[in-house]
């Protein structure tokens, strides 16, 4: 027992040990792999390896697109602005209803003794005043008399029509014109004031709601008109008008818009589907321009490494422009025909020795 005891820890001291050597080798492996990847430029002769690129002139594409969903024109959840049963629901979801149209009804019964009242209050106080104007011919009551009967009157008759607004209000009708969407009452539900009843959407037109970024928004503004593809439609083409941009950008630094489509033949789009918007602008005259990872730093730095006489590196403060994908104009600072050096320049200073490498 006592040998098989010393065999066994044998094995684990020759486990271990393996495992140490192999665990250290490949921290040396990743080492030297990670210290490749960071020099960017290899020492070449006593110079460094860099790449470079030719200043040209060529137009900047302004184009983009931006995708986004659909939304109706209008959308209104109504509500119940009684307390009462539901005693009949006259539209079913999908149903098309027009401006004014009688969508429910709810029992009224309460309302109806509440404008009874009411009327029963106004004649009441309308005989009292014309019994009080009379009297007043007379010298029977005094004007201060014949004024609150005529302050009675008035509020009498505000009751009245308060009344008959409740009443009205039991017939719930719509204020769109669009399509039932969602039904959330059956006939013989009790709703509150504040009830969910209906959900309308006005899918007359249709807006693509998208949001472009803020060097794109600087370029648009409301009445541009907007190429319009839909994923699922892909071999048709639509237009657009944009009659929204936000004021502000949202919490991605990006701003909404919304642009409206100008037909819809057959009703093809619906509400939610996915769209993309296509901006596309005029060809300018062609600008000078540089890739943009020849900047130090960022295109904010302003500044670059171009290559000088003996294949130095020449540090170069430039005054940059628009910012197209990877190129960017060059307003001032170099001139046409002029090599960049686009990278390596980790590795340089100003009239470093340089070699270009593809």
């Amino acid at each position: 027992m006592k040998q098989k005891s010393i065999v066994r820890t044998l094995i684990t001291i020759v486990i271990l040990a393996a495992a140490v050597i192999f665990t250290g080798s490949t921290l040396m492996k990743n080492k030297k792999e990670n210290a490749a990847k960071i020099a960017i430029a290899a020492q070449t002769n006593g110079s460094v390896a860099v790449r470079i690129a030719t200043t040209n002139r060529q137009p900047l594409q302004h184009d983009f697109t931006a995708n986004g969903n659909f939304i109706p024109s209008q959308q209104l959840n109504f509500s119940a602005e009684n307390s009462g049963r539901v005693t009949s629901v006259l539209v079913d979801e999908g149903s098309w209803v027009s401006k004014g149209q009688t969508l429910a009804v709810i029992k009224a019964d309460q309302l109806n003794v509440d404008v009874e009242s009411a009327r029963a209050a106004y004649n009441n106080a309308l005989s009292d005043k014309a019994r009080y104007e009379s009297a007043f011919k007379t010298g029977g009551v005094t004007q201060q008399q014949l004024d609150q009967a005529t302050l009675a009157l008035t509020n009498a008759e505000a009751r009245l029509t308060q009344a008959k607004l409740r009443v009205a209000d039991t017939y719930v009708r719509s204020s769109i014109n669009g399509v039932v969407n969602k039904r959330f009452i059956e006939p013989g539900a009790v709703v509150s004031p504040g009830t969910q009843m209906f959900e309308l959407v006005d899918v007359s037109q249709l807006k693509l709601q998208v949001a472009v970024k803020e060097n794109q928004v600087a370029q648009l503004k409301q009445g541009d008109d907007v190429d319009i593809r839909v994923s699922v439609f892909p071999d048709k083409s639509f237009k657009g008008k944009i009659t929204f941009i936000a004021a502000k950008a949202d919490n991605s630094l990006s701003f909404p818009m919304e642009i409206a489509l100008d037909a819809n033949p057959g009703n093809m789009i619906r509400a939610g589907m996915y769209g993309t918007a296509v901006f596309s602008f005029p060809s300018a005259a062609p600008v000078m321009v540089i890739p943009r990872s020849a900047f130090i730093g960022g295109v904010g730095s302003n500044q670059v490494f171009t290559v000088g006489k003996d294949s130095t590196a020449v540090l170069k403060t430039i005054v940059s422009g628009r910012i197209t994908g990877d190129q960017v104009e060059v307003l001032q600072g170099l001139s046409e025909g002029e090599a960049v050096i686009t990278s390596g320049q980790i590795n340089l200073s100003n009239g470093t020795k340089i070699s270009a490498v593809q």
